[in-house]
């Protein structure tokens, strides 16, 4: 009622958006622009929020998503002049880390993971064990590169410098968006990009993040005890709340469990 009648003062108001999980587009429940994007839009447009926060635990996935995720951030951040927070729990590294650094501060527990600016590439190759057991692969193509990495095939020199040139060159997009977000903050001696990772109170002395703080005292101390969350997030299909999906669930949470591991949580 105070934010229509403009003689009373409403209180402070924070919308919070949860980003929890893998990033892409494959696995069900993965975090990607298409299924984030009425969650964000709605987040920053309903009631003109004093601020938005990001609750986020991630360990990564695709750039191209995590890209598409930051860019609408920030692009609704300048629209609509609304500072963004993040805070970060378990885990914001690679992917992760590139929607922290939407934010124009981020916080964290001095237990959380923060960095892996990097990219990796993981295959596998069971050219041996087909041929051990008289499988004969057949594969025709129209161009030579069309094959490139076939795991039932011997690996190619050639196939594994392209793919280290696309890796650089994705490489290179991470780090301008760190700079870009976070350069004035960061060493200029020191090389942050290498793909290590460190906790919350070493992240803070290298300019990754901004302090060691929760969402909610940060935001009361920021903007009042009487400050009030709205909190946005993706809910669940109906059939999946039922247990419709129990044995699709079960697959995606052990990738993201593996996904998670890679940081020792």
């Amino acid at each position: 009622m105070k934010r229509w009648l403009p003689f009373l003062k409403s209180d402070p108001t924070v919308a919070v958006i949860r980003l929890s999980g893998v990033i892409g587009t494959q696995r069900r429940g993965a975090l990607n622009d298409a299924t984030l994007a009425p969650v964000i839009e709605k987040a920053f447009a309903k009631g003109k929020p004093d601020a938005v926060a990001l609750e986020l635990n991630s360990p990564g996935g695709s750039p191209v998503q995590s890209s598409l995720i930051g860019a609408r951030i920030r692009r609704l951040a300048a629209e609509k002049e609304i500072p963004v927070i993040a805070f970060v729990e378990d885990v914001a590294a690679s992917g992760g880390y590139w929607l922290a650094a939407a934010a124009d501060e981020i916080y964290a527990d001095p237990s959380s993971v923060v960095g892996s600016i990097g990219v990796i590439s993981a295959s596998f190759g069971v050219h041996e064990f087909i041929k051990e057991h008289g499988v004969e692969r057949r594969v025709y193509t129209a161009g030579k590169s069309k094959s490139m990495l076939d795991p039932f095939r011997p690996e190619n020199p050639e196939d594994v410098a392209r793919l280290k040139t696309l890796l650089e060159d994705i490489h290179a997009n991470f780090i301008d968006h760190i700079k870009d977000r976070r350069g004035d903050k960061l060493p200029a001696d020191l090389d942050l990009f290498t793909g290590e990772i460190w906790l919350a109170r070493r992240a803070q002395e290298l300019g990754l993040i901004d302090g060691i703080g929760h969402l909610l005292p940060v935001l009361k101390d920021r903007f009042g005890d009487k400050v009030k969350l709205r909190r946005y997030g993706v809910r669940r299909g109906l059939m999946s709340r039922f247990g419709m999906q129990m044995v699709q669930d079960a697959v995606h949470g052990i990738e993201e469990r593996a996904a998670f591991a890679r940081f020792g949580l």
